[in-house]
């Protein structure tokens, strides 16, 4: 485990615990989708502390170098793509498994959100978010499974929202995308549980990100000081990595102590 663990206020012996029973992430292959920034970005960066080795996929070039030269060319390998792209999502994966000959984790995160009415919002906006996070997911997750099906073991860990459980005003059309990959990941529990893969549904309340902003949020949003910070999304995200073989998570809400639920 990370070496951040130990500061935090865990007894001795629930330390011990932890230490013996959590699965080292050390050498594992992972492929981040929507890795630019947020929860991405901070899942990224936790994973290289654990000693993992990373594929990094996100849409802007500039962001990806960046984050290539803070994590090592040694740790990291950046793809630009489109989570839209059925074939973009595969380059992701051969790029991982080419680069280090397995894949032992895919994290389809990219997502987008704008705030409004049905009516209000354009074709290309709702297309953009039912494209981007349902299909978005299908085709992230297709491209994965090959490598991890043909090791007899793997982790899918869908990053969603607690909208996919109840939407709110001015976001049926997001809420509904997040409904799609709640009964997405629920299906594929079904489906690889007995393959050896795991699906996990990470489902976060409000979080401070770039998502939405320009869309309904705004960058200097007062809620923010209230809600999830992205770390905190990716330390449950890799949480579930850490997990023993022998059990799986299958959804995962999570709500700051300043978020009514």
């Amino acid at each position: 485990m990370r070496q951040q663990v130990k500061n935090r206020l865990f007894s001795p012996g629930q330390l011990e615990f932890i230490m013996l029973h959590a699965r080292d992430l050390t050498g594992t292959v992972v492929a981040i989708t929507g890795a630019t920034s947020g929860i991405g970005r901070e899942t990224a960066r936790l994973l290289v502390g654990e000693g993992a080795r990373v594929a990094l996929g996100g849409r802007r070039s500039n962001r990806l170098d960046a984050l290539v030269v803070e994590l090592g060319e040694d740790n990291v390998v950046g793809v630009p793509m489109d989570v839209r792209s059925p074939a973009d999502n595969a380059r992701l994966i051969s790029a991982a498994v080419d680069r280090w000959g397995r894949l032992d984790s895919v994290i389809p995160n990219a997502g987008v959100g704008m705030y409004g009415g049905i009516l209000e919002q354009s074709d290309e906006q709702l297309t953009t978010m039912m494209d981007t996070n349902y299909a978005g997911t299908v085709w992230t997750v297709r491209a994965a499974l090959p490598p991890m099906l043909a090791a007899g073991e793997g982790d899918v860990v869908i990053v969603s929202s607690v909208a996919g459980f109840r939407g709110g005003p001015d976001e049926a059309v997001y809420a509904g995308t997040k409904h799609a990959q709640v009964g997405l990941a629920g299906s594929l529990d079904r489906e690889l549980r007995e393959k050896g893969v795991r699906v996990t549904l990470i489902c976060p309340a409000g979080t401070g990100t770039e998502f939405a902003v320009g869309a309904g949020r705004t960058e200097q949003d007062p809620r923010f000081a209230d809600w999830l910070s992205p770390v905190d999304v990716a330390s449950a995200i890799v949480a579930t990595l850490h997990q023993p073989r022998t059990l799986r998570t299958a959804i995962w809400t999570l709500w700051s102590m300043g978020q009514g639920s």
